[in-house]
């Protein structure tokens, strides 16, 4: 891992909230990620289950974490499965956890050998009744390939066949909804990341500038301050492609006249940023360009403050829905007497804007949580209404982190340039 040591207090608070939730004598389980592969001998470089990280901390794969608060037995109310290394794995692959180490990360006294996994658990099964199991129920989750927690939760119900089982996953969704101060200040450190990376690219974008080589740009900022990368696929879409929601290609000339739409941060130790802004490729935007922008500019400041305490997503939706309507008559996109005859559950904005306007952001960029329930003190969206013109090669959308707070809310990216002025300014330094 690039990034510093975390507080483990975090993810002993993270465990006893988490304890609360649980049935009389039950037992949690959560595994870590696989390592997918790609062809031949490749993979693909490993990111942890988030729901294990939030728990334990622990960053590695062939993790298992065991939680049975009610245990007769102190060591087996909190058990840690590691892989255990040897030379060969030492030298091919590089250092490993040892039981010290991740004692420390964790907080968690009790570390075995996964080989040490199936004896443990036929010592405990015996008295524990529910057992809860993990699994991903993101409602955008499209999930093709079978993951550990599948696989796993298939064998330990034929092997204990008669236990009641339990759901982890709606507990995990109501508890990563809100943020701990210690995420917060990661989430914090992630969109400061985001900062020198995007300050790093506006003077160095010019008309000829080639997307993958802002992609380098970015990437490089990124990486020397100890992100991983970046938080998701950059999007990096100029002319026409601005249009294009989730472009990822990244391969095209930016040409003289054109906007380029950056959605594009950086994570750090596994949490996230989300920020999108747009460039003029040659510096300056035009005249119709800043009218786009200036108004996708009002509706994030309107919708910005909508996000507070007690919000409810619908009205929130809907509310930003006629902020969108307002901009759109303004720039002669849309016609006021049409809106009046349109059909409310197909309203006419959605040609220009076609997406919501926040998620969850957290350990996973599109975070889990309910957004049935209230907006909670603690959780940050993100807060991006656009507006894409394809006949007019213009797309704008501008994105930042907000977290709710008992007063208000509070934008985590307020340092990030967004006004159209100062991006400017900034890139003809």
């Amino acid at each position: 891992m690039k990034y510093l040591p975390l507080p483990t207090n975090m993810f002993v608070q993270n465990r006893k909230r988490f304890a609360k939730e649980l049935k009389s004598n039950s037992v949690a389980i959560f595994n870590s990620n696989d390592i997918l592969p790609t062809n031949a001998d490749g993979h693909m470089a490993f990111i942890q289950n988030s729901d294990l990280f939030y728990l334990c901390g622990i960053d590695q794969e062939e993790t298992i974490l065991v939680l049975y608060p009610d245990a007769v037995t102190k060591i087996w109310r909190e058990m840690l499965f590691l892989r255990e290394t040897n030379e060969k794995i030492a030298v091919w692959e590089g250092h490993k956890y040892t039981k010290e180490e991740a004692r420390k990360t964790s907080g968690i006294d009790e570390i075995y050998w996964l080989s040490e996994f199936d004896v443990t658990m036929r010592s405990l099964m015996g008295y524990a009744q529910h057992i809860y199991l993990n699994s991903n129920e993101h409602t955008r989750a499209i999930v093709e390939v079978e993951s550990r927690d599948a696989r796993f939760a298939k064998w330990f119900k034929e092997k204990y066949p008669v236990h009641k089982y339990e759901r982890s996953a709606p507990i995990m969704h109501r508890l990563r909804m809100q943020k701990s101060t210690a995420e917060v200040d990661l989430i914090k450190h992630a969109c400061f990341i985001t900062e020198m990376g995007f300050r790093r690219l506006l003077p160095f974008v010019k008309p000829g500038v080639w997307e993958f080589e802002i992609e380098a740009e970015l990437i490089h900022e990124f990486t020397r301050n100890r992100s991983r990368g970046f938080a998701y696929g950059p999007i990096i879409a100029s002319g026409i492609d601005s249009c294009v929601l989730h472009y990822v290609d990244n391969n095209k000339q930016c040409k003289k006249g054109d906007v380029i739409l950056l959605d594009v941060a950086a994570e750090y130790a596994n949490y996230g940023s989300d920020m999108t802004r747009v460039l003029p490729v040659d510096g300056k935007f035009t005249k119709r360009q800043k009218e786009v922008y200036n108004a996708v500019l009002r509706v994030f400041k309107g919708a910005r403050k909508m996000l507070v305490k007690g919000g409810n997503i619908d009205k929130y939706n809907e509310a930003v829905g006629h902020l969108i309507e307002e901009e759109l008559v303004k720039l002669r996109l849309l016609k006021m007497a049409d809106i009046k005859k349109q059909n409310p559950a197909f309203p006419l904005y959605k040609r220009y804007f076609m997406h919501g306007t926040s998620h969850f952001l957290g350990l996973d960029i599109h975070d889990v949580g309910f957004f049935q329930m209230p907006f909670q003190v603690g959780t940050v969206f993100t807060c991006e209404p656009g507006i894409y013109i394809p006949e007019e090669k213009i797309g704008v959308r501008l994105e930042n982190n907000i977290l709710i707070t008992e007063k208000g809310n509070i934008d985590l990216m307020a340092n990030i340039p967004i006004e159209a002025e100062e991006i400017e300014e900034l890139m003809n330094a």
